[in-house]
């Protein structure tokens, strides 16, 4: 069990680790770094690269952003499979639906129990 925990540690770890680096060598922001990794997390999974880390890393590769790209376009390729043509518009948002949906939630409740505060 240790094991499977420090692949996740890892895999996670590594991710944070590259955005990071990115953060701190150039001029790309927070905003542009979700971009990137939700984007590179789907054509990681089109081109069949992402679903090898998912099964290594497992949480650790599919919580971070990419793990959202990675949702989206395994959603998207499965809808395709069942419903056709039609798919490409409704499998990934079915497919993370209940993540976005969370994450709203959960912010809505922290916003609730904590003091606003202006950003200067």
């Amino acid at each position: 069990m240790l094991i499977e925990y420090f692949k996740v540690l890892l895999v996670g770890g590594l991710l944070c680790v590259i955005a990071q680096l990115i953060v701190d060598h150039t001029k790309v922001v927070s905003a542009q770094i979700l971009v990137i990794y939700v984007v590179a997390g789907v054509l990681l999974t089109s081109m069949g690269l992402y679903e090898p880390i998912v099964k290594y890393g497992q949480s650790g590769a599919t919580v971070p952003l990419t793990g959202f790209g990675y949702a989206l376009a395994k959603g998207t390729f499965e809808a395709i499979d069942e419903q056709g043509f039609i798919g490409i518009f409704s499998g990934g948002l079915s497919a993370t639906a209940c993540g976005v949906c969370a994450a709203i939630g959960f912010g809505f409740l922290a916003s609730l129990v904590s003091k606003p505060k202006a950003k200067v």
